[in-house]
């Protein structure tokens, strides 16, 4: 898709961001139907961005909550969004949880780190993630009074975790 006609919107309104929740979860919930998957769709604006859950007590959103698939749905959630909307998505995807069960396990990535750290390390590097995951994990260090920075590009851009 060419991006020479869209815009990206440093900061958008909450009104804006519900938007985009909205047009996202029609987008899902026809991904859903086509899928014959049952799920109830949550909309939320948190921390500038649109933020739409799936949730089912059926088992069969299982399969979409593996996080390399949550990631490639919210990578085409987003690009419907740009295409009905003209501006560039932000929008987070969870779906059954998938985003909690992460955020646990770049926790415990954290504490790892930590314990390198205590063992005389001057650093740890963490594997390479995506900017939502950087993010989470930036937020993880500064609640423990950790300093992190991100390094390299792309596909390679990893965070690594030191001492104040």
């Amino acid at each position: 898709m060419s991006t020479e006609n869209v815009t990206e919107r440093p900061e958008q309104t909450v009104e804006q961001l519900e938007h985009e929740g909205d047009v996202a979860a029609d987008f899902i919930e026809e991904l859903l139907d086509i899928a014959d998957i049952d799920g109830d769709l949550n909309l939320d604006v948190r921390q500038g961005r649109a933020y739409v859950s799936v949730e089912s007590e059926d088992e069969s959103i299982a399969v979409l909550s593996n996080p390399d698939t949550v990631q490639a749905l919210q990578e085409i959630t987003r690009l419907a969004v740009q295409s009905t909307t003209g501006s560039f998505s932000r929008l987070i995807l969870d779906v059954g949880g998938s985003r909690d069960a992460r955020r646990r396990q770049l926790e415990k990535l954290v504490d790892a780190a930590v314990v390198k750290l205590d063992e005389g390390a001057s650093q740890a590097s963490l594997p390479s993630m995506s900017s939502y995951e950087r993010k989470l994990v930036h937020d993880i260090a500064a609640d423990r009074e950790l300093v992190s920075e991100s390094y390299g590009e792309g596909a390679d851009r990893h965070t690594v975790i030191r001492r104040r």
